[in-house]
């Protein structure tokens, strides 16, 4: 199944928690970059018909509606099994959601993080529990019922009984799809970097630690699993049903093309990636090309999946120690057919993923 992912890294404000490429830009440069995602989408050669269209950043619902439906004009394929886009609380309203609609999208993903004051705040973000329950509402209201709800377990401030809190308002609002991320900690966000440096700016001295921030993953796995929406994959837990085709084809190496800054893509055979920064992008800077080595990337992304892989020969061969290693420490398991990793293993999960990159 093939995909299309269009980036718009444009926000109204940065979270301190944020390493992506993306920031607060002028007006005028949103437009031209509109501008030149178009011309990239027009000049694109498809040598395949998209079945899932992705929206991320940045915040691409704050992307004029009139910009939105351009854009998703020059992506052939609708109506598409799945069309995404990205929402940051608070920028949800009825005219928006029927012009998304309209467009093509079928599912929204809100970037909740938290449903506890306190924490959203110290984030730089400004929305309440109640906006993303109205929102909700509203979405649902005008026919988009799959929607995702980000959290992230490991935010400064963040406590067992505030962490439950957000996962009592998941019970609440019974979104469909659920994703769990446990706090990325490096130089590329401003908390990360805080915490690095053991600084105190933007909460940085109140932030969990790696135990407990762990103990917060295990807990919403357990949680959710109870409500019905069961992990199928590191970060990501659906029910049934209502799992996300297109985030799908990343863990299963199917292709997928990208478009605007930062943006990836992979034929199969290469990896392309676009210029970093919009700056660059607008620069018309060249695209980084790199052949994809599909023996390590299968294991790599393969074993993200609850599913795991089905290891073939040749591939027991070449990794059987660390397999054999992994089995024995109870970090991967084997039921006669397929290799998946345990419990454990997920939360160790990068140590037994660089096991597998050839050298």
């Amino acid at each position: 199944m093939a995909g299309v992912y269009l980036s718009y890294p444009f926000c109204a404000q940065k979270c301190t928690y944020c390493n992506f490429a993306s920031g607060v830009f002028p007006a005028e440069e949103a437009r031209r970059y509109v501008a030149a995602l178009g011309c990239e989408l027009r000049l694109h050669r498809w040598e395949w018909t998209p079945e899932t269209v992705y929206l991320g950043g940045g915040t691409p619902s704050m992307l004029p509606l009139e910009d939105l439906a351009a854009l998703l004009e020059l992506v052939p394929g609708q109506p598409w099994r799945e069309a995404t886009i990205e929402a940051a609380p608070g920028t949800v309203s009825a005219e928006r959601a029927s012009a998304w609609k309209n467009c093509g999208i079928t599912r929204v993903s809100l970037g909740v993080q938290s449903f506890v004051e306190t924490e959203i705040r110290r984030t730089g973000r400004r929305h309440t529990a109640q906006i993303v329950e109205r929102e909700i509402c509203i979405l649902r209201e005008r026919g988009l019922n799959n929607v995702n709800v980000d959290l992230i377990a490991g935010l400064a401030g963040q406590t067992p009984a505030s962490w439950a809190e957000s996962l009592d308002w998941i019970e609440r609002l019974r979104p469909p799809h659920v994703s769990v991320y446990m706090l990325e900690v490096d130089e590329d966000s401003r908390l990360g970097k805080e915490i690095l440096l053991g600084g105190t700016r933007f909460g940085a001295a109140d932030a969990p630690g790696d135990e407990q921030i762990a103990e917060f993953y295990e807990t919403a796995v357990e949680r959710l699993a109870r409500l019905g929406i069961a992990r199928y994959e590191i970060s990501n837990f659906a029910r049934p049903g209502c799992e996300s085709p297109h985030n799908l084809k990343y863990w299963r190496l199917e292709p997928y093309a990208g478009f605007g800054a930062d943006a990836h893509s992979f034929d199969g055979r290469t990896r392309r990636r676009n210029p970093e920064t919009v700056r660059e992008y607008l620069e018309g800077r060249p695209v980084e090309s790199t052949p994809a080595c599909l023996e390590e990337e299968r294991f790599f992304v393969g074993l993200r999946l609850a599913e795991g892989i089905e290891p073939e020969t040749a591939e027991w061969r070449r990794y059987e120690t660390p397999i054999r290693r992994f089995l024995d420490d109870g970090l991967l398991e084997f039921d006669g057919q397929r290799l998946r990793l345990s419990g454990r293993g997920v939360l160790l999960s990068n140590e037994v993923f660089q096991e597998f990159l050839l050298p």
